[in-house]
């Protein structure tokens, strides 16, 4: 520290009743950036001064109940910004730029288990009013609204420069806490009940004032209630992937695709997996049904039967316990034609992922339009993304993924050529080490000699991992025979993404010039 419904807003009394001051306790918005660069321009003109708006924007963004200020006559004059952390990630050794990735609070977690307080400041013409001490107060405050342990902050040492001549930093902080010395920060920080944990060297290598060095301090939450640990229904750590290498083959009716597909179902549910996937289009010979004119009469025709399977395999992943992706669909909407990959969830549960990207034959052939929304979906294992064949050679939607922490992309494809099938494979490897995240990837194989113009398949079905010490070699988890029905049943450690993101030899996430680029998504129909 340069020094979930819980939203402040109070008004706080004055020094006096015949101050003129009218003081609010608020939550911060983005419009209080240029007041709140204007106080730290002014505080921090020796440690660089303000943080940049993009780096501001996204710490709103981020934790938004955690960012708080104190406005008089309508002008902030103060604030606090704090995140939610799991502590155990960072422990007591970590510098300021890794606990708060780089001032992005992309280190921000709800489920995070301590408070870390990332700054307070007051602007010097308010200096004696004591508005830190009711920041301080309103971060306890939310400290023990949200449940959490308790609050951690590295605090600067501003009066050591002057005595480190002739004391150690041990011993400047000893004399501070027996009151023999005062500092304008740890004196503060001592009278309003944190302790000092540790000495933290390149805490804050700028800053000259202490050194270099900061105190971990630490305020106990006495409220805080231990969560009981739950014997069913706990978050898991780990997830059962089987990917289905679907072969395209004859058949007489909707009802024998049906079986196909709830045999492969039945299948993986009895290896206790928690996912199926299925590739892009699976459903594509029922286009062999009936004969047609051309392409776009046949893709239309097949979009016909969606619905009806849809409704089937939301009732397979609930008979089987299992939860589906199911491949992707061609689907009818205001008579404009969509690719729709489908999330059935065990509990019963529907959502949708558009492709976002048709490729150029879809657009040519059958007229396909691409989506406008990307999600990231939660389920009882984890938190998952699709995006459907070509949709994976734009690292873009990845990026966006991982932003909200996605821990697998899926991947269902459906590629005739074995350059076009190596273009998802090796763009789907690449988004699994730039975003730290699984990504599993599904295809089908065989033909189609009852379908006019569609060739035969190519696919290697595989999951692949991060590139790292804790994951194969190779960073490929299995994959399967070539041109070959088959399943593929992996296990993926769930918790060895959340080390890798901190502790890996390279931190992709984390290591982010954010003040350099960001992705962002101008869609006027996006959701997050």
């Amino acid at each position: 520290m340069k020094d979930d419904d819980h939203s402040i807003e109070r008004e706080v009394s004055s020094l006096d009743e015949t101050s003129e001051h009218k003081l609010l306790l608020r939550s911060l918005k983005l419009s209080d950036f240029d007041e709140v660069r204007s106080i730290m321009e002014r505080v921090y003109a020796h440690l660089g001064g303000s943080w940049t708006k993009r780096e501001y924007s996204s710490q709103l963004k981020r934790f938004p109940d955690g960012q708080i200020c104190i406005e008089d006559n309508g002008k902030v004059v103060a604030a606090a910004f704090s995140a939610i952390v799991d502590y155990d990630k960072f422990g007591d050794r970590h510098t300021y730029e890794e606990i708060t990735g780089d001032y992005y609070l992309t280190t921000h977690d709800p489920k995070g288990n301590v408070l870390y307080g990332v700054d307070v400041f007051v602007d010097p013409d308010y200096h004696g009013m004591r508005l830190g001490r009711r920041l301080y107060e309103a971060r306890k405050e939310l400290c023990k609204n949200l449940n959490l342990r308790s609050i951690i902050a590295g605090g600067r040492i501003p009066g050591y420069k002057a005595v480190s001549d002739t004391l150690s930093p041990f011993e400047y902080i000893e004399k501070v806490s027996k009151r023999e010395i005062y500092d304008p920060i740890l004196t503060f920080q001592l009278a309003n009940d944190f302790e000092v944990k540790q000495l933290l060297p390149g805490y804050l290598p700028e800053d000259k004032e202490s050194k270099g060095y900061a105190t971990l301090l630490i305020w106990h939450n006495m409220y805080f209630q231990p969560q009981e640990r739950k014997l069913i229904g706990r978050k898991k750590t780990t997830a059962r992937v089987g990917c289905v290498q679907w072969q395209m083959r004859e058949h007489q009716s909707v009802e024998e695709l049906l079986k196909q597909f709830e045999y492969f179902t039945d299948a993986l549910s009895d290896y206790k997996c928690d996912l199926a996937v299925f590739p892009e289009f699976f459903c594509a010979p029922l286009m062999g049904l009936k004969e047609h004119e051309n392409s776009v009469e046949a893709i239309r025709f097949l979009a016909g039967f969606s619905e009806q399977l849809l409704e089937h395999i939301s009732r397979l992943a609930v008979s089987y316990n299992i939860n589906i992706v199911a491949g992707s669909m061609p689907v009818l909407e205001d008579n404009e034609l969509y690719n729709i990959a489908y999330l059935c969830r065990r509990d019963g549960t529907i959502e949708s992922q558009y492709k976002i990207h048709p490729t150029p034959s879809e657009k040519k052939d059958w007229y396909m339009q691409g989506g406008e929304q990307i999600k990231v979906f939660d389920t009882d294992f984890g938190r998952i993304g699709i995006l459907i064949c070509y949709d994976s050679e734009f690292p873009e939607l990845a990026r966006l993924m991982s932003d909200q922490d996605v821990q697998i992309l899926v991947v269902p494809f459906w590629t005739d050529t074995k350059n076009g099938y190596l273009r998802v494979r090796l763009c789907s490897q690449a988004r699994a080490i730039e975003n730290e995240c699984y990504v599993a990837i599904a295809g089908s194989v065989g033909n189609l000699p009852q379908v006019d113009s569609l060739d035969i398949q190519y696919a290697q079905s595989a999951v692949f991992s991060p590139s790292d010490f804790a994951f194969p070699h190779d960073a490929i988890m299995a994959e399967t025979t070539p041109n070959t029905e088959m399943t593929l049943i992996v296990d993926l450690d769930l918790s060895k993404l959340e080390f890798i993101r901190n502790e890996g030899s390279v931190r992709n996430f984390l290591d982010r010039r954010r003040d350099l680029y960001t992705v962002g998504w101008v869609g006027h129909k996006h959701s997050q």
